[in-house]
């Protein structure tokens, strides 16, 4: 593994400092010295913050010899897509109950802001509330995550959408509606098209016919998750066809009749 000399090759890259690097991840400067200069190895938890703060994927770090490209290559190496597939290593923060049963997280809406930095940090994650839903599947991996605005009618703003991990992008099928954490506007709930053999791209639809749809890239997604189900503090309008309608003005006009036949035979 190249992890020593790919810290250096990064932070130059980027432009950052030994002590920036250290800010960044909560240690100190001869902590982080000591990685690039192979004294000491980062844990996995310290390997997901770098591979968070630069955007790219694990396998990236420790896999490939980054001081063998030249710096026009390596900008080109680093906008390519993530691992769409999920044959890489593609590590998932969760947290646990005290019989190691994978909780499910919920993200509040104070909290909604900050995900897209902390979603695979354990500090952020294990303040976070937690439920179980026993009628889910025990070897999936689930979040629940807050929705904001009118764009996915029915659920409607401050409902929290249960969602399912999907570790391989591409066996998303169209018109899947999913939670798409991304870099720039983190946590959105859509219709997703799945574009990303043709030209690495999600296409994103509202069920809000007001709302146009949009891409994103994929080297800019960060997680996906595929709806299970919602939980909202508002009923759903009901709304009837004509048929149904009719029923229901039909015993209303019966139920007004025996009203009426039980008040003048008093």
């Amino acid at each position: 593994m190249q992890i020593g000399n790919n810290l250096k090759v990064l932070r130059k890259h980027f432009g950052n400092s030994q002590e920036e690097m250290a800010g960044l991840l909560h240690i100190t400067r001869s902590s982080y010295s000591g990685y690039e200069n192979n004294v000491a190895e980062p844990g996995i938890q310290t390997l997901v913050q770098l591979s968070n703060i630069y955007g790219i994927s694990l396998d990236l770090i420790l896999k490939k010899d980054l001081s063998a490209f030249g710096e026009h290559e390596l900008s080109q190496l680093l906008q390519e897509p993530g691992d769409l597939n999920g044959s890489n290593l593609r590590v998932l923060t969760s947290v646990v109950n005290e019989h190691n049963e994978e909780l499910i997280e919920m993200i509040p809406e104070k909290a909604r802001a900050g995900y897209s930095l902390g979603y695979s940090d354990p500090e952020y994650l294990k303040i976070l509330p937690t439920f179980s839903l026993p009628f889910l599947s025990k070897d999936r991996k689930y979040r629940s995550f807050p929705i904001k605005g009118d764009s996915m009618p029915p659920v409607s703003e401050g409902s929290y959408v249960v969602a399912e991990y999907i570790q391989n992008w591409m066996l998303i099928k169209n018109e899947t509606p999913c939670i798409v954490v991304t870099k720039d506007e983190g946590i959105v709930f859509k219709i997703v098209y799945n574009h990303l053999t043709e030209n690495q791209t999600l296409v994103l639809h509202s069920t809000n016919p007001l709302y146009e749809a949009y891409e994103v890239k994929a080297r800019d997604i960060l997680e996906i998750w595929k709806f299970v189900n919602y939980i909202s503090p508002d009923l759903p309008e009901i709304k009837l066809d004509d048929q149904q309608m009719s029923k229901s003005i039909q015993q209303l006009r019966e139920d007004l009749n025996e009203i009426k036949l039980s008040i003048k035979n008093k």
